[in-house]
């Protein structure tokens, strides 16, 4: 697919907010694991996946970063699209590790027995990497005549979706008012919560090719 036509402003806000926020993740990784050892042993698990979710994601907006660059060329007065596609699928091979990533830190800091944190960081990280891998081949869908065939996708990656907030929200709401430290409860409700918010962009955004 062609690189799309894109103005000197659009391509520089593109380029500075990657640069952003490759520098953003860098930084909190580093910050994390330097911290790591002031931090409680039970938490530590959760601490260390945190730093290994942004280290990937730095990594990746690196290569967004550069293949982004790489996709126009600037000859003084105008950018012009280049022949080396533009790979927009590093955004979901990000995603395919810190989603399910993501949610196993919230296991991981909750009132569970080693068992059940394991059955519940496996079901959830394989319902998140269901849900990335259902959605991916609706996102090369941009053809009006094949909207169709995108709602198809995006309706297969929201059943994963749909178990994943459920089971954030009400599933583990048990053994998130087990946790005696109110303080501990409140901040793993406020992550559960902030979690689900956030992700909720997702299926909202993926439906604007399709508008």
């Amino acid at each position: 697919m062609a690189n799309p036509a894109v103005s000197t402003e659009q391509f520089d806000l593109v380029y500075d907010v990657l640069s952003f926020s490759l520098a953003t993740m860098m930084a909190t990784t580093i910050f994390i694991w330097l911290r790591l050892g002031e931090v409680a042993e039970s938490y530590k698990s959760a601490v260390i996946i945190s730093g290994l979710v942004t280290f990937i994601a730095a990594y990746h907006y690196f290569r967004i970063f550069n293949s982004w660059v790489e996709a126009y060329s600037y000859d003084g007065d105008s950018l012009t699209p280049t022949d080396i596609p533009f790979n927009d699928a590093y955004r979901y091979m990000d995603w395919l590790l810190t989603v399910p990533l993501l949610l196993i830190e919230i296991i991981l800091v909750m009132k569970l027995t080693p068992e059940e944190s394991s059955s519940k960081s496996v079901t959830l990280g394989a319902a998140a990497a269901l849900m990335i891998i259902a959605g991916y081949p609706g996102e090369l869908v941009l053809d009006e005549a094949d909207v169709s065939t995108r709602w198809m996708y995006w309706g297969a990656a929201m059943l994963p979706f749909t178990y994943i907030v459920y089971t954030l929200l009400v599933g583990l709401s048990s053994a998130t008012d087990a946790e005696e430290n109110p303080v501990v409860r409140d901040k793993i409700k406020q992550a559960q919560l902030l979690t689900v918010v956030s992700w909720c962009t997702y299926p909202i955004v993926y439906v604007f090719p399709m508008m």
